[in-house]
């Protein structure tokens, strides 16, 4: 299969500048430079990143050279976003976060040269922009962006609305001292990056090439990564790989096909073999699982994701003597919680948090050996709990039943 006819299949190509024959001979043709941008809007990417980091080792693998751009001119602007515009970032965070970003891509795509648009803006003035960009595209052209028109009704800023000549001539830059002959990104950025392909036809009189990805969403229609506005970190600092994993594991049977040929390097064949066990037994989870191991193993070595693994099965044996308490809060997130700042027994424990409906009730589930106590069966009417019992001194963990958890503070 070629690269082509791979992307294709694991449906990477969504709109493509000019012919898909063209694009077709481009990509399995002798090596090129190509490009994908982002703006350092914080000091980590986020896991809705990652599939513009899989498309760029995808065609760094097949000989082709990546540039990663990062916005140091652009970022203090901002792209313009659907609905308001995006906060002004300080140029020591501009700076702070372009290192971050730096150090990861170069951890996860070895091969990628890392440039900054500001090196090329910050000596150009106001008056250049205008003379030998601005003239080359029309009024008319901007306002059909899709991006644009949805933002006139509620307003759009100058700033916002010049974004695309800036990114357009980021490609005719890179185009001329890089030979960077492609564009790729996600096809929200579609506006801005055929605004570069034109600007190289009209200012070099030269073919470019550009394709983007299609969004990734989750079976809600959210942005893949997203969960209740809160980004999943690349940086295992601010995202522990584990609760990565754990994410994965739970994904949609309806979206999973789909995240394992975007985000994985697992062959056609081996992903038709795990969603064919998937689909023979979809109560085992075995693509989600899959999933999940291949991620955390890609951002994060073997190690990690063997470690995810363990604490997964651990959580779900009830093993928790044997876990951090961060892992276990990160396991069980959403679990009920409730505070104790004194020693009760287990039934005025069970009742007072609405574990049992009543004392009699709380007996019988104690006797009937349908609650445990951090993972062990508790039958004993009489049994106190201490604060002894917790975890690290912060919490214990009660099970009613074989699903319902909940979880007690100290």
């Amino acid at each position: 299969m070629t690269l082509f006819e791979d992307l294709k299949w694991r449906g990477l190509i969504k709109d493509v500048a000019g012919e898909e024959a063209e694009l077709q001979k481009v990509l399995d043709g002798k090596p090129f430079a190509f490009y994908w941008g982002t703006d350092p809007t914080a000091d980590s990417l986020h896991i809705g990143h990652y599939s513009s980091l899989c498309m760029a080792k995808r065609l760094a693998n097949a000989g082709h050279h990546p540039i990663l751009l990062c916005g140091g001119a652009t970022g203090r602007i901002g792209d313009p976003r659907p609905t308001a515009e995006r906060e002004i970032i300080s140029e020591e965070a501009v700076n702070k976060n372009i290192a971050g970003i730096r150090a990861q891509v170069q951890r996860l795509v070895p091969s990628a040269e890392l440039v900054d648009n500001y090196d090329w803006w910050h000596a150009k003035s106001f008056l250049d922009t205008l003379r030998d960009i601005g003239k080359y595209i029309s009024l008319n052209y901007m306002l059909d962006k899709d991006i644009i028109r949805r933002r006139l009704e509620t307003g759009i800023t100058y700033a916002e609305f010049s974004y695309m000549l800036l990114q357009g001539f980021d490609f005719v830059h890179l185009f001329q001292d890089k030979n960077c002959i492609m564009q790729v990104a996600g096809s929200d950025q579609w506006g801005n990056i055929t605004t570069g392909v034109d600007l190289i036809r009209k200012m070099l009189d030269k073919p470019a090439y550009a394709f983007t990805m299609p969004l990734i969403l989750d079976s809600t229609g959210k942005k893949f990564g997203k969960s209740e506005g809160n980004a999943l970190w690349l940086d295992k600092e601010k995202t522990a790989p584990y609760a990565i994993y754990q994410y994965l594991i739970n994904a949609d049977d309806s979206k999973v096909l789909e995240y394992l040929k975007v985000f994985t390097f697992l062959s056609k064949e081996e992903i038709e073999d795990v969603y064919a066990q998937h689909t023979a037994a979809p109560e085992k989870r075995i693509a989600q699982k899959t999933l999940a191991w291949e991620i955390v193993k890609d951002l994060h070595g073997k190690a990690e994701a063997d470690n995810a693994v363990s604490v997964s099965e651990k959580l779900f044996a009830g093993d928790f003597k044997s876990l951090s308490v961060s892992d276990i809060l990160t396991g069980m997130k959403g679990v009920p919680t409730f505070k104790y700042t004194e020693e009760l027994s287990l039934v005025d424990m069970l009742v007072n948090n609405k574990i049992a409906s009543s004392k009699r009730e709380a007996r019988e589930f104690i006797t009937g050996n349908a609650i445990s106590v951090n993972g062990e069966v508790v039958n004993n009417l009489e049994t106190i709990i201490t604060k002894d019992m917790a975890l690290e001194g912060k919490i214990i963990i009660i099970r009613r039943g074989k699903k319902k958890y909940f979880i007690a503070e100290l």
